[in-house]
C-alpha cells in the first residue's frame, strides 16, 4: 500500500483516517488525489472547507472530512505543524480516537501502545474464541486489555527488525529506508491480517499463520465471531429534492455544518410537492411544473433516506439574490459539478442528467 512505507506522521494520519469504515481499493484513489493536492499538513490547513469536501466526495461519512481539516489546522496552529508523538496528545486531536492515535504513534513514532480498530477486533475474536458483540463496553474493555497483553517487548533486534517484519514479496519492511521497529511489524502485521485475510465473510484460513491455533477455525465459528451487532429497526425518511434548471446549470445548495451531508452541496429540499413548488418559485422565479425523475434511496448507519427529485426549468432569468450567488447557493455547469463535495446520490443524479431534460 502507498502509506506502508512511509513514518511521515501526515501520511500515516491521512491513511488511517481514510481507512476507518472504508475498503482499501477505495481508498488508495483518494488518498493519492488527497496528496497532489495537500502534500504536508500546512498546506491542508490553508486549504478552503469547501475544497477538502470536494477531494472527499464519494468517501463517505463526512464528518471524517470536517475534522481532517480541523485537525489539521490544530496541528498547525497548535503544534507548529509538527503532530505530537504521544497516543495522549494524538488522541486529543479532532476526529482521532484511542486506536488511530496508537496507530499513527506506532508507525511514526515506535511508540508501543495496541489498536483496537474494526479488523483488529475480528482477529482477536476469532483467534481467541471471543463471544459478544465487539462494540458493546464490556466485550472492548476486555480486548482492549487482551490487545494490550500481546504487544511485543520493546527491544529492537535484528531478528526482530527483519525476519518478524518481511513482507509478501520476502523483502525487509522498511518505512523511510529504515527496518521497522517490532511495534511497527507487529501493528502492521495485526492490520494487513484482518485486512486480507481473516476478512468478515469468507476468511482465508487456510493461509492464516494462526489457524492451528485459532478457536473459530477449529470449532468451525468463523461466521459466528465476531458476534454482529444486535439487530433494531431501521426506519425510513422520506424527502423530495428540487433539480432547478436554467439553461446548462442546476442550482445548488449548501447544507448547514451538522446533520447529515454536514458541510456538503446538495439540492433545495422539501417534505412534499408543495412545498417543493414552494421552494422552487422562491430561489427561481416562476419554473415550469415539476416533473418528476426516477426515485433514490440511501442508507445511512441508522436510518434509510427515500428520494424522490423532481425537475423544474427556469423560464427567463433567476432572481437576483440567488443568481450572484449567496454564500449558501450557487449555480453551476453541470460540467463542472465534480469541483463540489457532493453526496454521492445527489452525484449520481446530477450525471444522469443529459440534453433531453434541458
Amino acid at each position: 500500500m502507498p502509506w506502508q512505507r512511509s513514518r511521515d506522521p501526515y501520511r500515516v494520519w491521512l491513511s488511517e483516517i481514510m481507512l476507518q469504515q472504508t475498503q482499501v481499493s477505495t481508498v488508495i484513489p483518494y488518498y493519492s488525489r488527497f496528496l497532489a493536492r495537500f502534500p504536508h499538513v500546512h498546506a491542508l490547513a490553508a486549504a478552503a472547507a469547501d475544497d477538502v469536501m470536494a477531494l472527499w466526495s464519494g468517501l463517505g461519512y463526512y464528518t471524517r472530512a470536517r475534522n481532517l481539516h480541523r485537525c489539521a489546522q490544530v496541528v498547525v496552529q497548535q503544534y507548529g505543524g509538527a503532530f505530537p508523538q504521544t497516543v495522549e496528545q494524538l488522541a486529543a486531536l479532532p476526529g482521532i480516537g484511542r486506536s488511530t492515535a496508537a496507530a499513527i504513534a506506532a508507525f511514526s513514532f515506535g511508540v508501543r501502545s495496541p489498536i483496537l480498530d474494526g479488523n483488529v477486533k475480528r482477529v482477536l475474536a476469532r483467534i481467541f474464541g471471543i463471544d459478544g458483540f465487539p462494540g458493546d463496553k464490556r466485550v472492548e474493555t476486555a480486548m482492549w486489555a487482551l490487545a494490550e497483553s500481546l504487544l511485543p517487548a520493546d527491544e529492537v533486534s535484528d531478528e526482530a527488525s527483519g525476519e518478524a517484519s518481511n513482507d509478501a514479496s520476502g523483502d525487509v519492511r522498511q518505512r523511510d529506508g529504515a527496518p521497522v521497529e517490532p511495534i511497527v511489524a507487529y501493528t502492521q502485521g495485526l492490520m494487513d491480517l484482518g485486512a486480507t485475510l481473516c476478512v468478515r465473510s469468507r476468511p482465508d484460513c487456510g493461509r492464516c499463520p494462526f489457524a492451528h491455533a485459532c478457536v473459530a477455525n477449529l470449532t468451525g465459528r468463523q461466521r459466528e465471531l465476531p458476534a454482529a451487532r444486535p439487530r433494531k429497526a431501521v426506519p425510513t425518511r422520506r424527502t423530495m429534492m428540487l433539480v432547478l434548471r436554467s439553461a446548462d446549470q442546476v442550482l445548488l445548495e449548501k447544507r448547514p455544518p451538522l446533520g447529515i451531508w454536514g458541510g456538503l452541496w446538495s439540492l433545495p429540499e422539501a417534505p412534499d410537492v408543495d412545498g417543493l413548488a414552494a421552494r422552487a418559485a422562491q430561489l427561481g422565479g416562476a419554473p415550469v411544473v415539476l416533473a418528476p425523475l426516477a426515485p433514490l434511496a440511501h442508507t445511512f448507519t441508522h436510518f434509510r433516506l427515500e428520494i424522490e427529485p423532481r425537475l423544474a426549468q427556469l423560464v427567463g432569468e433567476p432572481r437576483a439574490a440567488v443568481r450572484d450567488a449567496q454564500a449558501d447557493t450557487a449555480w453551476v455547469r453541470l460540467d463542472a459539478i465534480g469541483d463540489y463535495g457532493l453526496p454521492a446520490p445527489v452525484r449520481k443524479l446530477l450525471n444522469a442528467l443529459d440534453g433531453t431534460l434541458l
